[in-house]
């Protein structure tokens, strides 16, 4: 759903420093290690602000990740602070929508951390084609965001171009291939790495493939190398079976072909009606009762229909008993 519009030698001192984390890259499109799950502290001690910050703890936690995205987050927190009242709970992971071209907002990733929630990016090309992104033409942008990145040091889980298996979006399969969203997801990661934001958390995030099950979505992956989380935007609607397997599980059993990476449900929420209460049970039973999915983000937006829980305040009441089962939710500066 559309919202807004390495080889060894040559390594730099600070990719050096970055090789226990990732791991270095050339400045090719050849693969690097990728995250590793870890236990243990994330922020850098006392003496160590030179040192990326360590997301490894955050990419397989032991709770599951209790997430929103609401207009205006995290940049203020006032939509966040509005919504734990609703639910009686602190989101801690909250998702935001940013146009290709737009400046890292660090301020919200800030914002956010501060409330012991991680950030995950949007990242939506609208204007710049895979096929240039893949060949270098919007590099200065890029190596000026990760810049960014890197400096602020704190986590961000970015999601380029997602839903890319779908023909609505500009950056879908009328408008790329498989080769040119690889490229392009490989080239921006690589920058990344060579800036230094080993903070990145990086999560590739198909639409479900219940509506499009003659794309091939295996051939949209960038490999495990280049990927932390595997995210899915999937809606609760209508029409469909409202069981959590007949929604998502295909696409998950069609993932655990090629890639075992955690699985973020990254975007979801259900259509309002009778069955909205069913649904939101559907989501939190699902959920919870697979080890490898790690959360969900709840879209909490009136757009191409109503989604805020707001609008069924049975469903919310719902949502709401089931918000507060302790496996939901964490402070991400505690993992």
């Amino acid at each position: 759903m559309t919202r807004s519009g390495i080889t060894l030698a040559g390594c730099s001192l600070l990719a050096a420093a970055l090789l226990a984390l990732t791991g270095c890259s050339s400045s090719g499109d050849t693969p690097g290690t990728g995250h590793q799950p870890a236990q243990g502290t994330t922020a850098p001690q006392a003496g160590e602000a030179d040192l990326p910050f360590d997301v490894r703890p955050l990419l397989a936690p032991k709770k599951k990740y209790f997430g929103v995205a609401r207009e205006g987050a995290p940049n203020s927190m006032a939509p966040i602070d509005e919504y734990r009242t609703m639910v009686g709970k602190q989101p801690n992971l909250i998702e935001y929508y940013a146009a290709f071209g737009d400046g890292f907002d660090a301020k919200g990733v800030r914002n956010a951390w501060n409330a012991g929630a991680l950030t995950v990016m949007s990242w939506e090309p609208f204007d710049a084609p895979l096929a240039d992104i893949a060949d270098g033409k919007s590099d200065a942008y890029l190596k000026k965001y990760a810049a960014s990145v890197q400096k602020l040091n704190l986590p961000v889980a970015i999601s380029f171009a997602d839903e890319m298996n779908g023909q609505w979006e500009k950056w879908g399969t009328k408008y790329a291939t498989p080769d040119d969203y690889v490229r392009a997801w490989r080239h921006i990661h690589n920058l990344f790495i060579e800036a230094g934001a080993a903070n990145a958390i990086w999560v590739w995030s198909p639409n479900i493939i219940n509506p499009v099950k003659s794309v091939d979505v295996e051939k949209y992956y960038p490999g495990d190398a280049y990927v932390d989380w595997v995210g899915m935007v999937g809606y609760f609607t209508l029409p469909e079976d409202n069981a959590f397997d007949s929604v998502f599980g295909p696409t998950i059993e069609k993932i655990r072909s090629f890639s075992k990476k955690p699985i973020l449900i990254l975007e979801t929420a259900a259509e309002p009606g009778q069955r909205r209460r069913e649904d939101i049970h559907q989501l939190y039973t699902g959920v919870k009762d697979d080890d490898g999915i790690i959360g969900f983000v709840w879209f909490d937006y009136r757009k191409r229909g109503d989604w805020r829980l707001s609008a069924s305040p049975l469903a919310l009441a719902e949502f709401k008993k089931l918000a507060a089962d302790g496996q939901f939710g964490f402070d991400v500066r505690e993992p």
